[in-house]
């Protein structure tokens, strides 16, 4: 058995990519050490370690350096843009619900002279915080959020989670829990008033008591009345107001609780945003308006919608995606490096180190000679006209959905569309005409061309976006236009054409409609907006929606050097998310040396070596036989690889002249049977654990079934 393991004082080899993300290793596969290398003096000497030979594997690990510190970098800069996006949409809710803490401790405090009335005595003020969330992983850092906010604004806040209120610990789970976050200790036996003792002290009272119930329709109900009803019995001295959460609908609790207990409860409903409005936000601050330089092509977009709706809608998840997505193209991109050194121009913390900023000099220049030859374009221009169409890009999304808003259009799907380099290629095909006398032509035209140019599959968002420009109202259609002349304010070809839509209506009242009296002659003779009378504002914005479309969202796939900043490969995300757990064991099975980084058994090609791991092995000898696998004959063919180093040895011993010495080589022999049986029984065993093969059945005894058949 211990032939199969590598000795203690080897270092770990570095695993692939791949390996990394899937993390599919069920069972660990070691190496065995060669004899030659550990035996033999004259193998050492073949290491070459001169500078010549090393610069290759220094470059390269310069290249890794700078790719890691670019994924920190970038990663960094997204991380906290979501957070941020997030911490502002809970920002309003945050501050109603702090108000109404406020006005209840408030009320809740008035002097009882004379004594309230029982009910008003006895009632718990309560917010249900609806969510509209059916799994909590995304709720769970609001409450936490939730939870510091009012903090910091002077309550007493403890977080309870649905496992406080399990039936298994009943009601005493909920006050050591409560008792602990409130007086910072553990207490043998949780009473209520132990709280109220901590609460009369000098700087505690004067201050809410917050319980935050994170999802109460997940709590046991019978342990939530229970603990409510302790709660009410307590409120004359420990003012404890409840937030609770809830996923469903605002009626949960009368499905939960019985109805002596909702007595005890005063609701106030508070919502926050749904988790589409959320990922919208999202996707609006990280890649629309690319936070951090870092794009996905349209085949990648379009997986991580469907994986953010096939998880329950979770944002937690779609994060997860996008992170590993960020992950392999810096570990498969080789100049990626170099979005990382844009964003440190901008960003003086990032790439201090002078051996890194020497390094990726290096790479950098040798970047620009391979793209030289490709492309015969500095490879700062084409970033710096990546960068420009990019910008442009975004404030046409952007603008886009601005105009779909009112149609409930989501961003999310209007992001993949407008990534889909199938759409932009067949209306540039159309336009062979430079985009100047393109767009004057366009908008010169009495009718949008773009519905009938698009085809029934595709740009079927995009065409809803043009239909509801062309029917919103004028006060509408006034308020469409100021925020476009926001956002297209560094594309000078939008903004002057909106504002020349502008000039031709007229705000009167509160309300917009048409001005055609008062258009200056200076419009009519210059601009190529030629609208008269017979013709609609609406007609002409949603034309001037037809230009933005047709001219200006250029997709990242379709611009020179994306490869930079674009991680376009979805067979790699899809294989790290979703995983094809028995093609990575079989892959890692036959190509292990990519693995453990071991030049003897690549060079080794399919055929079996006696220093590969006994699996491997096993394994590549299956692949000789059928649906059936003979156990005696696999275990020969693994006994004559096995015993291959140790030839030579038996045959010097097998010339000693000493009876003595032939028991013994007959005992080495026995054992060396014993010991190869244990090997080739193990072996069998993590086959049959990892799922590749099917053990004996009573009426095939002596022969195993595989499982797996190719890759």
């Amino acid at each position: 058995m211990a032939h199969s393991y590598a000795s203690a004082g080897d270092s770990p080899p570095p695993s692939s990519p791949d390996t990394t993300q899937n993390n599919l290793q069920h069972f660990f596969v070691l190496h065995k050490a060669s004899e030659k290398l550990t035996c033999s003096g004259k193998a050492r000497k073949r290491l070459d370690l001169s500078p010549t030979k090393l610069k290759p594997e220094k470059k390269e690990w310069d290249e890794r350096c700078l790719r890691m510190e670019a994924f920190q970098l970038v990663w960094s800069g997204i991380d906290s843009t979501i957070k941020d996006v997030l911490r502002n949409m809970n920002a309003r809710v945050f501050n109603d619900i702090h108000s109404w803490v406020r006005d209840s401790f408030n009320t809740n405090t008035i002097k009882p002279f004379p004594p309230p009335s029982p009910i008003v005595t006895h009632q718990l003020f309560t917010a249900l915080l609806l969510t509209k969330n059916m799994e909590f992983v995304d709720d769970f850092l609001t409450f936490q959020e939730l939870g510091l906010f009012l903090k910091s604004h002077g309550c007493h806040v403890a977080n309870l989670s649905s496992f406080d209120f399990s039936p298994k610990n009943g009601i005493a789970g909920c006050l050591t829990s409560l008792l602990r976050q409130f007086l910072m200790r553990t207490f043998d036996a949780a009473d209520m008033s132990i709280l109220a003792s901590w609460y009369s002290q000098q700087g505690n009272y004067g201050s809410p008591v917050v319980v935050i119930i994170n999802d109460m329709e997940r709590c046991c109900g019978p342990v939530l009345s229970d603990f409510i009803l302790m709660l009410s019995e307590w409120i004359v001295k420990i003012p404890v107001i409840l937030i609770m959460g809830v996923a469903t609908t605002l009626d949960a609790p009368s499905n939960i609780l019985p109805s002596n207990v909702l007595k005890k409860l005063r609701p106030c409903k508070f919502t926050l945003g749904s988790p589409a409005e959320r990922m919208d936000a999202v996707v609006e601050a990280a890649l629309v308006r690319q936070c951090s330089g870092f794009a996905v092509g349209q085949k990648v977009a379009i997986f991580l919608r469907n994986y953010f709706l096939n998880q329950d809608g979770t944002l937690t998840s779609f994060f997860r995606a996008l992170k590993i997505a960020c992950v392999q193209h810096f570990s498969t991109e080789p100049l990626s490096f170099m979005l990382g050194q844009l964003l440190a121009k901008e960003d003086s913390k990032g790439f201090q180190s002078e051996k890194v900023v020497k390094g990726a000099s290096e790479i950098l220049l040798h970047a620009r000679d391979q793209m030289a030859e490709q492309t015969d374009i500095p490879i700062a221009h084409c970033l710096t006209v990546l960068k420009r169409l990019q910008m442009v890009w975004s404030s046409i999304v952007l603008c886009l959905y601005e105009a779909g808003k009112c149609g409930k259009i989501q961003l999310l799907d209007l992001f993949c569309e407008a990534l889909d380099p199938d759409i932009y290629t067949s209306l540039a095909s159309d336009n062979p005409t430079g985009i100047g006398e393109s767009l004057a032509t366009s908008l010169s035209s009495d009718h949008c061309m773009l519905e009938q140019d698009l085809s029934f599959q595709k740009g079927q968002t995009i065409c809803q976006v043009v239909r509801k420009v062309r029917d919103l109202p004028a006060a509408l259609l006034c308020q469409l236009l100021k925020s476009w002349e926001v956002l297209t304010v560094d594309v000078p070809e939008i903004h002057d054409k909106v504002k020349e839509l502008q000039a031709l209506l007229k705000f009167e009242g509160g309300s917009c409609k048409p001005d055609f009296t008062g258009i200056s002659r200076r419009h009519t003779s210059h601009s190529p907006l030629k609208i008269g009378k017979s013709q609609s504002i609406n007609g002409k914005a949603a034309i001037l929606v037809d230009c933005m479309v047709r001219y200006f969202m250029r997709p990242i796939e379709c611009i020179q050097c994306h490869e930079i900043v674009c991680f376009r490969n979805v067979e790699k995300l899809q294989s790290a998310l979703i995983g094809d757990s028995r093609k990575r064991i079989q892959v890692d099975l036959l190509e292990f040396h990519k693995i453990l980084r071991c030049s003897c058994c690549s060079r080794s090609g399919n055929i079996p070596l006696s220093s590969m791991p006994d699996t491997s092995i096993v394994y590549t000898l299956a692949q000789e036989h059928g649906d059936l696998i003979n156990l005696h004959d696999w275990f020969q063919s693994f006994k004559t690889i096995a015993s291959q180093p140790r030839r030579k040895g038996e045959c010097m011993l097998k010339q000693s002249p000493l009876p003595r010495r032939r028991k013994e080589v007959n005992e080495s022999e026995n054992k060396s049977e014993a010991s190869i049986q244990a090997r080739f029984c193990r072996a069998i065993t993590e086959l049959q654990i990892t799922g590749l093969i099917r053990m004996p059945s009573k009426k095939r005894r002596d022969s195993v079934q595989r499982v797996a058949f190719g890759l």
